[in-house]
């Protein structure tokens, strides 16, 4: 079997550096081998690289493109936390918030856009439940954030 490490650079991807927090709290967190990562947007540093809603100034493309950067947000934290991808067991939950106009109704579309990199990263068998929720706003006015559970080797 191929480990997550492997697989990154078998597909020619490179984590991003870790982004900043934008106030006071911790970036990960980890209780036994369950590892929580903050609500993760698809920032550089502190800057957002998606700016709106989905369905008025953004199509769902624009934001699987948005869920893909901010899954790879989430991996560089998850990889300086544990100081390898290869110390997750699997991916336990996956919670995603969508800033979205009334009539936008691609939620799981641009879900797939961070769904389909774990998949490609751990493999089919330790993906995640997840959920998918649209709402009115999001720090930043990003139009993606997700939260991620790891289960993790101790």
């Amino acid at each position: 079997m191929v480990s997550a490490e492997q697989q990154l650079e078998a597909l020619g991807i490179m984590l991003p550096s870790m982004p900043m927090p934008l106030g006071a709290y911790e970036m990960a967190v980890q209780a036994d081998n369950l590892l929580f990562l903050t609500g993760m947007l698809p920032i550089k540093g502190r800057e957002p690289q998606f700016i709106g809603k989905l369905g008025k100034e953004l199509n769902a493309e624009e934001g699987r493109e948005a869920a893909r950067m901010t899954a790879l947000n989430a991996l560089a934290v998850a990889r300086k936390h544990l100081g390898s991808l290869d110390k997750v067991k699997r991916i336990v939950r996956t919670s995603f918030f969508l800033a979205v106009s009334k009539d936008f109704i691609d939620h799981p579309k641009v879900a797939d856009g961070a769904s389909e990199l774990f998949r490609e990263i751990f493999g089919a068998d330790r993906l995640s439940v997840r959920s998918v929720v649209g709402v009115m706003s999001l720090p930043l006015n990003t139009p993606v954030e997700i939260e991620v559970i790891f289960e993790v080797t101790l």
